[in-house]
Order: C-alpha cells, then sequence, then structure tokens
C-alpha cells in the first residue's frame, strides 16, 4: 500500500494520463505507430527515481513531430503534459518518459513500481543474484500476504537455498499438503523436511486440521522433519498440536521468515566481482583470447550513432547473468577515430574490468527460436560473431 494512494489509484493515474496522450494525438492524426509500455517491461531493471510513470514509443509522426518539430509543435504536447500533472523526457526520438510532478504522487509511484519490481525479482533460481528481493521483504513482512500463494512458496524455496538446503518446490497445486520439500546433505544421510506454506491475510489464522494434515503427509513420506510457514498465525490448538508432536514439527510466521529474509541479503556479496576469482577471469580471458566463444557478448547503442560494448559472461543460470565489462581495441580508422571497427580487448587491461564497477548482473532471457539475450538496464547484449564491429561516432 502507499500511503495516500491505493494501487488501483495509481494504476487508474496511469491509465488516465495514457487515454489523454493518445487522445491527444489522435485529434492531430499522429498516433499511428504509437503506444505504450511499462517502464519495467522496457527495460527489465530496476525502476528509476524519480518513477517514469509510462513509457510511449512511436515509430510514427507523432515521433517526428516531437523530436524534429521542437520549437512549433512539441511545445503545445508539453503545455499539455504539464497540465495533466506530469513532464515529457525525450530518450532518444523515438521513446518517451513521463513523470508526476507532484513529489507525493511520485514517492507513491516510486513505492507501487518497486514493489513490481521486486515480484518480478522472484524466480526458482535468480535471487542469489538480486539481494534486494531479501531485503525488501527484510523491512517489509507485510509485503509477504500480497505475494500470490504460488510466488510466496518461490520466495521461500530461494531463501531456504540460500541456507545451504537442496530444494524441490511442488506443482502449486494438488501436492498432497506439501508445499517444499527440503533435504540437508549429510554423510550419515540426507535430511527431509516437509514444508507448507500459507500465504493467508493477517486475520485468517491456521487451524490445528491443517498442521495434523502436515503431521500425516511427514509420517506418509518417513520425513523426520516438518515446517508450517503462514504470513498470518496460528490458534492455540495448532500450537498445542505442534508442542505434543515434540520438535519435529516447527511452526513459523512473518516473523520468522522476515529474519530468514534479513539473512539472506547480508550473505550475499553486493560486490559481485567477489563472485569469481581473479584465478577464473584469467583462465576465461586467456582462453578467449585462443578462441571466441559465446561467453563473449556484444551490444550496439547510441542516437543518430554506432557505439559498441563488449562484456564476458562470467556466470549464468536460467533467469540472471552476471557480466564483466570487456575494453574495446581499435582495429581500423579513418584517420580521425570517428568511424572505424573494433573489438574486445582480453589483455592486462581486461583483467583490471575485474571490480564492483564492471561486473554487474543481467536478465537472461531466451525467445522461441533459441536465441539467448542479456539486458542489464542499460545495454541488450547477445554473443558476438567475431567479426570486428562498426563505430561510427559522427552524427
Amino acid at each position: 500500500m502507499n500511503v495516500g494512494y491505493a494501487d488501483i489509484q495509481l494504476a487508474q493515474e496511469i491509465s488516465r494520463l495514457e487515454a489523454a496522450i493518445q487522445k491527444w494525438a489522435e485529434e492531430r492524426d499522429l498516433w499511428l505507430d504509437s503506444g505504450f509500455k511499462d517502464f519495467l517491461r522496457h527495460v527489465g531493471g530496476e525502476p528509476s527515481s524519480p518513477a517514469v510513470v509510462t513509457v510511449l514509443y512511436s515509430d510514427g509522426d507523432l515521433a517526428r513531430v516531437l523530436d524534429e518539430d521542437i520549437e512549433v509543435a512539441a511545445p503545445p504536447f508539453h503545455e499539455f503534459i504539464a497540465s495533466l500533472g506530469f513532464s515529457c523526457e525525450n530518450q532518444n526520438g523515438y521513446t518517451y518518459y513521463f513523470f508526476a510532478n507532484d513529489e507525493a504522487l511520485n514517492a507513491a509511484f516510486e513505492s507501487y513500481f518497486h514493489w513490481q519490481w521486486v515480484c518480478s525479482l522472484i524466480q526458482p533460481d535468480a535471487g542469489d543474484v538480486y539481494e534486494e528481493l531479501y531485503a525488501h521483504f527484510a523491512s517489509n513482512p507485510d509485503h509477504f500476504h500480497r505475494l500470490s500463494p504460488r510466488a510466496f512458496e518461490i520466495l521461500l524455496s530461494r531463501v531456504f537455498q540460500n541456507q545451504g538446503f537442496t530444494t524441490e518446490l511442488g506443482p502449486g497445486s494438488g501436492d498432497g499438503g506439501v508445499d517444499i520439500r527440503l533435504w540437508q546433505r549429510d554423510p550419515l544421510g540426507d535430511v527431509l523436511t516437509l514444508v507448507q506454506a500459507k500465504r493467508y491475510a493477517p486475520h485468517r489464522k491456521i487451524e490445528l486440521d491443517a498442521v495434523a494434515a502436515l503431521r500425516g503427509v511427514m509420517a506418509v513420506d518417513k520425513a523426520p522433519k516438518g515446517l508450517f510457514v503462514t504470513t498470518s498465525s496460528y490458534l492455540p490448538s495448532a500450537r498445542r498440536f505442534a508442542a505434543r508432536a515434540g520438535n519435529i514439527i516447527e511452526l513459523a510466521t512473518n516473523a520468522d521468515v522476515a529474519q530468514w529474509c534479513a539473512t539472506a541479503a547480508n550473505g550475499i556479496v553486493k560486490d559481485k566481482s567477489l563472485l569469481v576469482s581473479k584465478g577464473n577471469v584469467e583462465r576465461l580471458l586467456y582462453q578467449m583470447s585462443l578462441a571466441v566463444d559465446s561467453k563473449v557478448l556484444h551490444a550496439t547503442w547510441g542516437y543518430n550513432m554506432i557505439h559498441n560494448t563488449f562484456a564476458l559472461l562470467l556466470k549464468e543460470t536460467k533467469h540472471a547473468a552476471l557480466l564483466m565489462s570487456l575494453p574495446n581495441r581499435t582495429v581500423t580508422h579513418d584517420g580521425y577515430g570517428q568511424m572505424g571497427t573494433e573489438v574486445p580487448s582480453f589483455g592486462v587491461d581486461a583483467l583490471g574490468c575485474h571490480c564492483a564497477e564492471t561486473v554487474r548482473r543481467a536478465e537472461r532471457t531466451v525467445d522461441e527460436s533459441g536465441h539467448i539475450s542479456y539486458w542489464d538496464g542499460r545495454h541488450l547484449y547477445s554473443a558476438w560473431d567475431g567479426e570486428p564491429a562498426l563505430f561510427n561516432y559522427m552524427d
């Protein structure tokens, strides 16, 4: 919940702004090939401050008017946006960001979009890279009940993995009363713990029957331990049942999960360069200097210019990755350094990039054709083809 604004009010405010912009453009026959998308979907990264309320994209007359006719047509548009309580920034000639002018409304939007971003991080294998996921819930335990039941289960699974357990996430429905199975590896035999998770509103307390059902599944699966986790609390009868069962069933609430999240957040290394040893980086750079493979990534960027940026893939999971920037080395140029070709460097200068400033996380995605890309919040990388890349700084 955002102070002074409910989530539905903020969503309506976004819809109101977008509808007004579209109407303004349609009245002037400028709306063709234009549309909106949210900032999270646009950048795939952390929300900005101030909050980007919506993103306008245009590949038609609207972009031409706003980008080229800045002295005649653009001012009335910006005046119109200001009358709605917002401001607009031209990002690259075809993408436009909108911001709330009121400080209280902007603060509400920042909280609103931060929550959406935190929820987007709840992936089965991305939590090891995003410490903000745990830190948010450690500071806001009342937000657990806002998650979907499945998201709550996934979050718990990631927390347990962070604690060193091997986890198996249940299918999410019809799972026999067990949401997560935990194994603690032991030379004398793995210890199995069955976890039942209930994402309930604070007023809905866990009854005896629910805890007894977990005890029954433990008996069938011969599991020596059970853990019941809820976002609410327990009726006295449920607590008495767990106490009579001895130490084999533990009952946990929001406060416990918040503490687990705090421990996880503190345990994650914020300097991502420390996650990969210098020796491993040296080995990777040496291997790439002999034969380039898909660990070398490339992205182009620039407005009316062509810039190149290269990176080395240090680590990846299904949804996340760690990248290290690589220096550019000029191969050919026009004599002035304004146009030419360049490749990544794998020498001593590249090893200097193994530091906190240039090792960063990225979102990993695979499209329908199997093409893998990495988005670090600024550039969209894919595997470098090994050919010198063209650069052109002539505007």
